[in-house]
C-alpha cells in the first residue's frame, strides 16, 4: 500500500474517533465531508496502485479499472450519506408477508426425490465414470452447479436448496418409514438436545473443509475422490440428524443447507406453511437467529473466497514460492508443502475478514458505553451475508458462465464414456457467449451491490440498537470503514494479475 494510502487510512480512523467521543473536552467533531473523502480516498487509492489486470483482463474492459473504484466508493459513501438522512426509523426488523399460493403436499418429496436421484447420479459418475475432469459430470455438478449456482438462485428464488436436499430427504424418508414400522422416536423427539454452545459451528468446518478441498487439495478435481467425499459428507449429515434431529442439524449443522438458507433470505420470496409468501427483499435476514458460529461461518465464506482471488495475484506469486520452499527444507514432501502453505495463506484470510469486522464492531462500541462488543458482534453479524455472496459472484460468475455450459454436454455423456443420451454430446463451450465487459460489469456490480446491502442492513438494526437516529448514523461511520475495506480487497483482488 502506498504512503498516500496509508495517510488517507489514517486520517480516516482519527476523524471517525474524533466525531465519535462523547467527552466534554474532547475536540469538536470533524465534519462529515472530511471523513468521507478520507474514506474514498482510502478505498480508491488502493487499487489503483495495483500493477496488474482483471479476472477478464484489463485489455478488454469497457473503461479504465480505475474508474471502476472511484464510482463503487462513491456509490457507497453516497448510500451511507442517504441511509442517514431518509432512512430514520427500522424498515427491515418488522414486515409484512404477503402470501402468494400454495402448493400440494406431495411436492416437498416429489423434490426431494429428485435430488436423491441427481445425487446418485454424481455419486456413480465420479465412481464409475472417466476420471478425467472435464469429461465427468461429477466436478462440473459439484464445483460450479452446486457450489455457485445455487446461491446465485437461493438470492433469487428464495431457499430453493431445502427441499432438494439430498441428505435431508433420505433422513426424513427414513424417519417416516421408522415410524410407520413403529420404531421412530418423531421429528420433534430426537435422541439428543443440541449443545447451544455448539450453534453453527459444525456448518464452519464444513464451510472450510470444502473450501480447503476447492482451493488447497491438490487432488481436488479427481472425479473418484470428489464422490467419495460427498458420500461421505452426506453419511456426516445422516449421523447428525439422527442424533438432534433433522431439522435442528439442517439448521445449524450441514454447512450447505445454512449457508444457502443465509444466502435465500436476500430473496423477497420465502417457503412456508405449504406456501409462497412475498417479503421485502434482504428483510429475512434481520431475523437470522445469532448463536455461536455465525460470525466464523460468515467471515469463513469471505475469507475463502478472498483468498481464491489472492492466490491468482502477484502479491500471493511472490509469497507462496518462498515459503514453499522454506517447507521443503523442513522435511516435508513438494505436495504437503504446497498445502501447508496453501492452507496458511487461506487461514489468514479468514483471519483478515473477521479482525476487519471485529475492528468495526470495536469502533461501534465507541458510540455508546450501553452497548459492548459481544451484544454488537451478534447483533451486525447478518449484514455480512450479502457481502459473501456479492464476493462469490465476482470472482465465480465467469466460471459459471463458462464452464457452466458443460452441462450442455455432460448431461448426454455424464461418464465420459463416448454415450450421446439426449443428443447434446457435440455441445461446445462457447467463450464469447458474454463479453469479457460483460463479465466485468456483472462483478463489480456484485461486490457494490452486496456491500450497499451490508450498509442498508446495518443501518437498519442500528435504529433499533441504539433508538436515536443520530447515534445510530454515528455508529455507521464505523461500518462504512468495513465495507468501504471489503470493497477495496474485493476490487483489488478484481484487478490482480491473472496470466
Amino acid at each position: 500500500m502506498t504512503s498516500a494510502v496509508r495517510t488517507a487510512a489514517g486520517s480516516a480512523f482519527r476523524a471517525l474517533r474524533r466525531s465519535s467521543t462523547h467527552s466534554p473536552d474532547a475536540s469538536r467533531p470533524v465534519p462529515a465531508g472530511v471523513i468521507i473523502v478520507a474514506l474514498v480516498a482510502t478505498c480508491l487509492l488502493w487499487p489503483g496502485t495495483a500493477d496488474a489486470h482483471g479476472l477478464v483482463g484489463r485489455a478488454y474492459l469497457p473503461v479504465p479499472a480505475w474508474l471502476f473504484a472511484w464510482a463503487a466508493g462513491i456509490v457507497l459513501v453516497l448510500s451511507f450519506t442517504a441511509l442517514a438522512a431518509l432512512w430514520s426509523a427500522p424498515r427491515l426488523e418488522r414486515v409484512r408477508t404477503r402470501r402468494l399460493f400454495g402448493y400440494p403436499a406431495w411436492i416437498e418429496p416429489v423434490l426431494g426425490l429428485l435430488g436423491v436421484a441427481v445425487f446418485v447420479i454424481v455419486i456413480v459418475c465420479g465412481v464409475r465414470g472417466s476420471q478425467i475432469p472435464t469429461a465427468n459430470l461429477a466436478p462440473t455438478a459439484i464445483y460450479v452447479l452446486f457450489w455457485v449456482g445455487t446461491p446465485i438462485l437461493s438470492a433469487f428464488f428464495g431457499d430453493v436448496f431445502r427441499p432438494f436436499n439430498p441428505w435431508r430427504a433420505i433422513a426424513r424418508a427414513g424417519a417416516w418409514g421408522a415410524r410407520r414400522l413403529g420404531l421412530g422416536r418423531g421429528p420433534d423427539r430426537p435422541p439428543l438436545p443440541y449443545p447451544e454452545r455448539l450453534g453453527r459451528w459444525p456448518a464452519v468446518a464444513g464451510i472450510v473443509a470444502f473450501a480447503w478441498l476447492e482451493l488447497v487439495f491438490v487432488n481436488r478435481e479427481h472425479p473418484a475422490t470428489l464422490a467419495v467425499l460427498a458420500s461421505a459428507y452426506a453419511l456426516v449429515q445422516w449421523v447428525g440428524m439422527a442424533y438432534f434431529g433433522i431439522d435442528r442439524w439442517s439448521e445449524r449443522g450441514d454447512a450447505f443447507g445454512v449457508a444457502f438458507n443465509l444466502f435465500s433470505r436476500l430473496s423477497p420470496l420465502e417457503y412456508r406453511e405449504r406456501a409462497v409468501w412475498w417479503r421485502p427483499p434482504l428483510s429475512g435476514l434481520a431475523g437470522v437467529t445469532s448463536m455461536p458460529g455465525t460470525v466464523a461461518l460468515l467471515c469463513a465464506m469471505i475469507g475463502t473466497t478472498t483468498f481464491d482471488g489472492m492466490a491468482n495475484g502477484p502479491v500471493w506469486r511472490a509469497i507462496a514460492p518462498g515459503a514453499v520452499r522454506d517447507l521443503t527444507h523442513l522435511g516435508l514432501g513438494g505436495t504437503a508443502a504446497v498445502e501447508l502453505t496453501f492452507t496458511l495463506g487461506m487461514a489468514l484470510c479468514i483471519v483478515l475478514c473477521g479482525g476487519l469486522y471485529w475492528l468495526g464492531i470495536k469502533g461501534m462500541e465507541s458510540v455508546s458505553l450501553a452497548h459492548r462488543r459481544p451484544e454488537l458482534s451478534r447483533a451486525f453479524v447478518h449484514s455480512l451475508a450479502p457481502i459473501a455472496l456479492g464476493y462469490l459472484v465476482a470472482h465465480y460468475f465467469s466460471l459459471l458462465v463458462t464452464q457452466g455450459q458443460a452441462t450442455g454436454y455432460l448431461i448426454s455423456d455424464p461418464m465420459g464414456t463416448g454415450s450421446n443420451l439426449f443428443g447434446t454430446a457435440g455441445f461446445r463451450i462457447d467463450y464469447g457467449l458474454i463479453s469479457a465487459a460483460a463479465i466485468w460489469y456483472v462483478q463489480v456490480a456484485a461486490l457494490v451491490g452486496g456491500h450497499v446491502s451490508g450498509l442498508a442492513l446495518a443501518h437498519d438494526r442500528a435504529l433499533v440498537v441504539y433508538g436515536d437516529p443520530e447515534d445510530a448514523a454515528r455508529s455507521q461511520r464505523w461500518m462504512l470503514v468495513v465495507m468501504v475495506t471489503f470493497t477495496c480487497l474485493g476490487l483489488w483482488l478484481l484487478s490482480a494479475v491473472n496470466t
